[in-house]
């Protein structure tokens, strides 16, 4: 029954598809392949707005790898879709600065301002027959896995400055997290410092009225906001007023 539904949905759309009468198509944030059926619909077919400098970081979470993977810039690649996941030549491109304190959600708001501004630009290239395609080379290609909640838990013998970008590329979903005193205590905002650890990673180095201050394998992390399984988000000032911590105290309880 799910596959004739599935079916049905198809046929349904292509017939819809099919009433535009369009000159081309424009996808963006899908995430699914299209037929070939309806790739070859279009006259100019099928372009897509991808939020990578293709073809790095093809698949379905560039934004989030870029920041996880220390990144110093990112863009827009507006492409001619193929039967491929992000495969298909490319049109325009448009770079985009990954800034210190920019996360998932910072950073997808700039590039859906560059994605705009870049998939008008093409589409006036199109019209004019000036939008040249070029095919992405293989050899500097590479794939992204999607992002599930498991990959939130910290493991603090990393360093701080890692820990940093992975909350950050996870933030606001699925967020990152430990344990503290048998509870599942978030990690929404924090700074990585250079200086020395001086204590076991995941133990608590010092803890200050703004801020608590957590050793890691290369480096200390400045945490300024928690939020403890139960409660609501808060800044570390207010979570501490309700939340004993000390310092040697361990975030992986």
């Amino acid at each position: 029954f799910e596959a004739q539904t599935a079916k049905e949905d198809y046929e349904e759309a292509v017939e819809k598809l099919k009433e535009y009468d369009a000159e081309v198509f424009v996808v963006a944030a899908f995430g699914q392949i299209l037929s070939q059926e309806i790739l070859d619909m279009p006259k100019y077919g099928c372009i897509n707005v991808h939020a990578s400098l293709l073809p790095a970081y093809r698949g379905s979470a560039p934004i989030q790898w870029c920041i996880i993977n220390g990144e110093e810039k990112t863009g827009v690649t507006i492409m001619q879709m193929d039967a491929g996941i992000d495969t298909g030549d490319m049109l325009l491109k448009k770079e985009v600065p990954i800034l210190p304190d920019d996360n998932a959600e910072t950073l997808s708001e700039k590039l859906e301002a560059a994605g705009g501004e870049a998939i008008v630009e093409a589409l006036s290239l199109l019209e004019k027959g000036e939008l040249k395609a070029v095919p992405q080379d293989e050899a500097e290609s590479s794939y992204v896995p999607m992002i599930d909640k498991a990959m939130g838990r910290i493991d603090f013998t990393r360093s701080a400055e890692e820990i940093s970008r992975l909350m950050r590329g996870l933030y606001p979903w699925p967020g990152t997290y430990t344990s503290y005193q048998g509870k599942t205590l978030k990690l929404w905002e924090a700074v990585p410092l250079p200086e020395e650890a001086g204590g076991e990673p995941g133990s608590i180095e010092r803890v200050e009225k703004d801020a608590v201050y957590v050793n890691t394998g290369k480096g200390i992390l400045k945490v300024t906001q928690l939020q403890l399984e139960g409660k609501k988000r808060m800044h570390a000032r207010e979570f501490l007023l309700g939340c004993r911590m000390e310092k040697g105290g361990s975030l992986e309880c």
